[in-house]
Order: structure tokens, then C-alpha cells, then sequence
């Protein structure tokens, strides 16, 4: 990834919460508006292959299975993990590897999320209440 350099001048106070934000989270100024521009602009439209595929394959399920896959969950030590995880960030910083294994996590809570809110349309879609499904 190639990095441009900005210069940006902030209002003092808006100065000051990201400077106490990057303080509790234990990274630089710098990786804090990285992370704050980052989270404020729109997810790519385009989803990788395989998500794409998962998703359409759940047209394909019959009605119960798609009651599953709308309750479904990350299992219990995914969870405790990155939570973990994000704890450890905020207090200390993570190491590499410490890094890499949050992102894998992040990715297989946003497919879990992606795969229950598709299931629940599709179910939607043919009739059902779906309101109960995701709590």
C-alpha cells in the first residue's frame, strides 16, 4: 500500500480528542486519523468471490436451514479472543501476529454477520417473521 502525506489543520478541540483517543489506545496520532478516516468512509461496494458465492448459495436453502444460518454465531472462544484482542489493543498495542489474528477474527465476524442478515432477507422474502431471528 503506497502512503500519501496530508497535512490537515483541526480545530484545537478536535485536535485533542484524537490525541487522548490515540493515548488510551496506545498508537500514534498518526494511526488514530489513519483509523478514523478509514472507519468514516464507505466498505468497498465489491465483495471477495467466496463471500459472494456463500451468500447466493443460501438462496438455494430450504426454510430451516435458513432459520440456522440467521441464529448462527461465532463460536464462544472466537468471541473471547477478540475481545481480547481489542482490550490488548487499547491498553497496550498488539504485536504482528497479535494484528493478523484480530483481522482473521474481524473477517469471520463480518461473514457471520453478512451470512445472518442474508439469510433473514431471504426468509423475509418468502414470508416470515424475522424480527426474533436476530436477537
Amino acid at each position: 500500500m503506497t502512503l500519501q502525506p496530508v497535512t490537515v489543520r483541526l480545530p484545537k478541540s478536535l485536535y485533542n480528542q484524537i490525541r487522548r483517543r490515540a493515548e488510551m489506545s496506545a498508537r500514534s496520532m498518526e494511526e488514530e486519523l489513519l483509523d478514523v478516516v478509514a472507519s468514516a468512509m464507505p466498505a468497498s461496494e465489491e465483495l471477495p468471490e467466496d463471500m459472494v458465492n456463500a451468500l447466493s448459495a443460501l438462496e438455494l436453502l430450504d426454510d430451516e436451514s435458513l432459520k440456522r444460518a440467521a441464529r448462527s454465531h461465532l463460536p464462544v472462544e472466537a468471541v473471547q479472543e477478540m475481545e481480547a484482542l481489542h482490550l490488548k489493543r487499547q491498553e497496550h498495542g498488539l504485536n504482528e501476529m497479535e494484528k493478523q489474528t484480530l483481522a482473521g477474527l474481524l473477517q469471520q465476524y463480518e461473514r457471520s454477520m453478512l451470512v445472518r442478515a442474508q439469510a433473514a432477507t431471504i426468509l423475509q422474502q418468502r414470508g416470515y417473521d424475522v424480527s426474533g431471528l436476530l436477537e
